[in-house]
C-alpha cells in the first residue's frame, strides 16, 4: 500500500512501519510517498531529516493518543446496516447536541446507544456530537484537537463511532459532527513540523489560524476539504456543523466555506453544512450553507429570563430585543429554516465560570417558556443535553493536557478569563482538575424523580406538537406581538399560539384556533 505525505521543506523523508524505517521518495508538490506490505492495525509514523517518528497528519487512528504512533484502519471492513437510510432535510431537523465523554458514564460512543431510545421518545432527529477528533488526554471540550482524522481513542476510536452512526440510523436519527478548521490545539500539534499548515498572518482567539490563503495554500484547503469529506463518508455521518467559522480568515475566492460546502454537496445532495457565527449573516447563507447557528434569539431570550445584563448580554434584555430576533431572518431576507435555535448549548453552558445551566439559573415556569420558545419558534431547534428534564450537573470546561506548561497556562487563563467579571479565583473551577469533568457528567437518576420527570414530558409534548403540525415547520410563516409594560410576547404560527408571560415566568400553548390549551 501507497504511504503518501506532504511535507514541502523536509530534505529527507522514512516511513517508520512496525518499527522498520523505509527511505520515501521525494514528488511534485512537496509530497513523499513509499510502497509498504502492510495492512489493517500496523503502527506507523513519519521521520522528517532523521527525526523521531511522528503521527500521520491524516492520521486514521490514534489509539496512545496525540503523541504516539498512527494506526492503519481498513474503512471498508465495518458491517454497516444503514443502506436503507437516507437521512433527513435539514428543514426537518431538531437536534440534540451531546457531549460523548459526560453524556453517560462510560462515556464512550458505545456507551451513548444505550440512551438513543430516550432521544427517540423525546422527539429529537438528529444527534449533534460536539467535535471528536483526537485531542491531548484522557477528557476535553473537544475544540483543541490536532489529530483531524482520528476520531477520539478514549470514545472507541473508529470502530466506535461507525457503531454509534448505524445505531443512531436503525432509530430513524440523523448524525451531525461539530468540526473545528479555525485553529489546531496546544499539544500534540505536529502540522507545523511537516509543512506551513499555519500562519502567523491570520490570528484567531486561540492562536494562529490555517494558511487558507497563501502562497502554498492549495495543499492547505485540501487537507481541510478532504477531511471534511472523510468524516461523511467513512463514518456515514448526515452533516457537518462548521465551529466559528468567522474565526477563519480566508480572502482568496471562493471562500474555504464556499468550496468545502459545494464539495460536500458533490458527494452527496442528502450531506448537509451548517455554520456557527454570532449573528446572522446572509453572505454566509449565500455561500451556501444548509443553515447557520446563531446567538441573537438565544442572547435576547437568556437575557429577559434571567435579568443577566453583563458581557454580550448588555444589548438585550427587553420582549422586544426577543420579538426583533425572531422576526430578524426575515427582515434580513433569510430564510428562518436555516437558522438553528436554542436555548442553551455548551458554549452559553460551559463558557460561564461555573458551567451553570439554565435550570440552575430560573424557577420551572421559566424553563417550561424558554422550551416553549424554542420548540415553537421558526428556527431549527436545538437541545442541549439534559435540557430536557432541567439537568442540575453543570457543563464546565474541563481539559487534560499533560504538558505540564499547557496545563498551567489552561488553569490560569480560565481564571484570569472570570477575575475581570468579579468571580474568585477559588470560585472559578480547574478545567485540569478531574472534578471539573466528573461534576459534568449527566445524573441520569434525575428521570425517575421531580420536577425532572414533568419537565421532560413538557419537552416531549412540544416536540410532538411541532412534529405533528404543520403550522410549526421551520420557516413557515411567523407573527410576533409583544407589549412591553406587560412583559408579555405572543408568538402565532397558523393556528398554533404561544402566549409568554415574562414577568409572571408561564407559557401557554394555544392550539386549534383556540380550541386547546394547555401549559
Amino acid at each position: 500500500m501507497q504511504f503518501p505525505v506532504w511535507a514541502p521543506a523536509a530534505h529527507r523523508v522514512e516511513l517508520h512501519l512496525q518499527g522498520v524505517r523505509s527511505e520515501m521518495r521525494a514528488t511534485p508538490g512537496g509530497w513523499w510517498d513509499v510502497e509498504a506490505a502492510s495492512g489493517p492495525g500496523a503502527d506507523y509514523g513519519f521521520c522528517l531529516d532523521g527525526g523521531d517518528p511522528l503521527p500521520d497528519p491524516r492520521s486514521r487512528w490514534q489509539p496512545h493518543g496525540v503523541h504516539g504512533l498512527s494506526r492503519l484502519v481498513d474503512h471498508g471492513a465495518f458491517p454497516w446496516t444503514d443502506a436503507s437510510w437516507h437521512g433527513i432535510r435539514v428543514a426537518d431537523a431538531v437536534m440534540y447536541e451531546l457531549h460523548v465523554g459526560t453524556f453517560t458514564p462510560g462515556g464512550t460512543f458505545e456507551s451513548a446507544i444505550e440512551r438513543l431510545d430516550h432521544l427517540v421518545e423525546l422527539g429529537v432527529n438528529a444527534v449533534e456530537l460536539m467535535p471528536v477528533a483526537e485531542f491531548a488526554g484522557d477528557r476535553g471540550w473537544g475544540y483543541d484537537g490536532v489529530d483531524l482524522w482520528a476520531p477520539h481513542h478514549v470514545y472507541g476510536g473508529p470502530a466506535g463511532l461507525k457503531t454509534l452512526v448505524n445505531s443512531c440510523h436503525a432509530r430513524g436519527l440523523a448524525v451531525i459532527l461539530d468540526v473545528v478548521y479555525n485553529h489546531l490545539g496546544a499539544e500534540g500539534n505536529r502540522l507545523e513540523q511537516f509543512g506551513p499548515y499555519l500562519t502567523g498572518r491570520h490570528r484567531t482567539p486561540w492562536g494562529k489560524g490555517f494558511d487558507l490563503d497563501g502562497a502554498e495554500s492549495r495543499p492547505v484547503r485540501d487537507f481541510v476539504i478532504e477531511n471534511a469529506l472523510a468524516w461523511l463518508r467513512d463514518y456515514h455521518l448526515d452533516g457537518l456543523r462548521l465551529d466559528a467559522v468567522h474565526a477563519i480568515t480566508d480572502t482568496s475566492r471562493p471562500h474555504i466555506v464556499e468550496e468545502l460546502t459545494a464539495r460536500v454537496h458533490e458527494l452527496n445532495p442528502a450531506r448537509f453544512v451548517i455554520a456557527e457565527k454570532p449573528r446572522i449573516d446572509p453572505e454566509l447563507i449565500a455561500m451556501g450553507v444548509d443553515a447557520q447557528w446563531s446567538d441573537d434569539f438565544h442572547h435576547a431570550l437568556h437575557a429577559l429570563l434571567t435579568g443577566e445584563r453583563t458581557g454580550y448580554y448588555r444589548s438585550f434584555g427587553t420582549v422586544s430585543d426577543l420579538a426583533g430576533a425572531l422576526l430578524r431572518p426575515g427582515q434580513l431576507s433569510v430564510d428562518a429554516a436555516r437558522v438553528v435555535g436554542y436555548a442553551q448549548n455548551h458554549d452559553q453552558i460551559g463558557n460561564r465560570a461555573a458551567g451553570e445551566r439554565l435550570s440552575m439559573l430560573v424557577d420551572g415556569g421559566r424553563l417550561r417558556l424558554a422550551a416553549a420558545l424554542v420548540a415553537c419558534s421558526p428556527f431549527l431547534p436545538l437541545l442541549f443535553m439534559g435540557e430536557e428534564w432541567g439537568a442540575r450537573s453543570p457543563f464546565i470546561f474541563f481539559s487534560d493536557h499533560r504538558d505540564p506548561d499547557i496545563a498551567r497556562k489552561t488553569s490560569r487563563g480560565r481564571i484570569h478569563e472570570f477575575e475581570a467579571f468579579g468571580w474568585r479565583p477559588e470560585d472559578v473551577p480547574d478545567p485540569q482538575d478531574l472534578a471539573s469533568f466528573e461534576r459534568s457528567r449527566l445524573d441520569w437518576g434525575e428521570l425517575s424523580r421531580e420536577p425532572h420527570r414533568s419537565v421532560l414530558d413538557w419537552y416531549q409534548r412540544l416536540l410532538r406538537l411541532r412534529r405533528q403540525s404543520p403550522d410549526l415547520r421551520s420557516g413557515g410563516p411567523v407573527r410576533v406581538e409583544s407589549n412591553e409594560s406587560a412583559g408579555r410576547l405572543e408568538l402565532s404560527r397558523g393556528e398554533v399560539r404561544l402566549l409568554c408571560d415574562f414577568r409572571g415566568g408561564r407559557a401557554t400553548v394555544v392550539t386549534g384556533g383556540g380550541g386547546s390549551n394547555w401549559e
